[in-house]
């Protein structure tokens, strides 16, 4: 019985050193595994660790974010005139829907802006750009433009917001198609990608309302 009792503790001994040199040769390999990654991860980043990809940012990028906010947030006080003076409910859903797409984008311009150190144009000034050099972007209402829009109801609404909305949008895919030729900020070139997109497709979308009411 006692050399039954021996081989057996050999053997528990065994199994249990075996069990050791696994974890111990696992743990190696998640360290390796591990270190491997965050030297990838670094190595996107660059030595310094900060992003070389998307971080770089050009004169372009600056211009396309400070022109871009005031030209959507006049797209904006257009679409929110809309909801109580458009007698169609397809121009009310596409005011609605250019409000929820516009509004995150004029917020994630501006942090650019702000990290970059470079001004935000100021809020509030109603549709009078001209002192702050945005009367010639392309599209942009001037202030009897969005004052006649204000004085008009239901149909004549209709036609004339889409009027406009057909302009202010070609300014803006214009816009954007100069930043994705010229810009150098990652983020900024990709979100010139969206507006272009959406935007053509609002267009047609906008043509083929006003053609339905002629």
């Amino acid at each position: 019985m006692s050399s039954s009792i021996r081989t057996l503790a050999r053997r528990a001994a065994l199994v249990a050193a075996t069990g050791a040199a696994a974890v111990v040769l696992a743990a190696c390999g998640g360290d390796g595994a591990g270190g491997a990654a965050d030297h990838g991860d670094a190595g996107s980043h660059g030595p310094t660790g900060t992003p070389s990809a998307t971080g770089a940012h050009n004169p372009q990028d600056v211009t396309f974010a400070q022109g871009m906010i005031p030209h959507h947030r006049q797209a904006l006080e257009m679409a929110r005139l809309a909801g109580g003076r458009a007698s169609s409910q397809a121009v009310k859903d596409l005011a609605g829907r250019i409000e929820k797409a516009q509004d995150p984008e004029i917020r994630t311009m501006t942090g650019w802006l702000k990290t970059w150190g470079e001004d935000v144009p100021p809020a509030g000034g109603g549709m009078d750009h001209s002192a702050s050099g945005h009367s010639g972007m392309p599209g942009m209402m001037g202030d009897d433009d969005m004052a006649a829009l204000e004085k008009l109801t239901g149909k004549a609404f209709d036609h004339q917001f889409l009027t406009l909305m057909v302009e202010h949008h070609e300014g803006a895919v214009e816009m954007a198609r100069t930043e994705q030729s010229k810009g150098r900020y990652g983020p900024a070139k990709a979100m010139a990608g969206d507006i272009v997109t959406a935007q053509q497709a609002e267009i047609r979308e906008m043509k083929q309302m006003m053609d339905a009411k002629s």
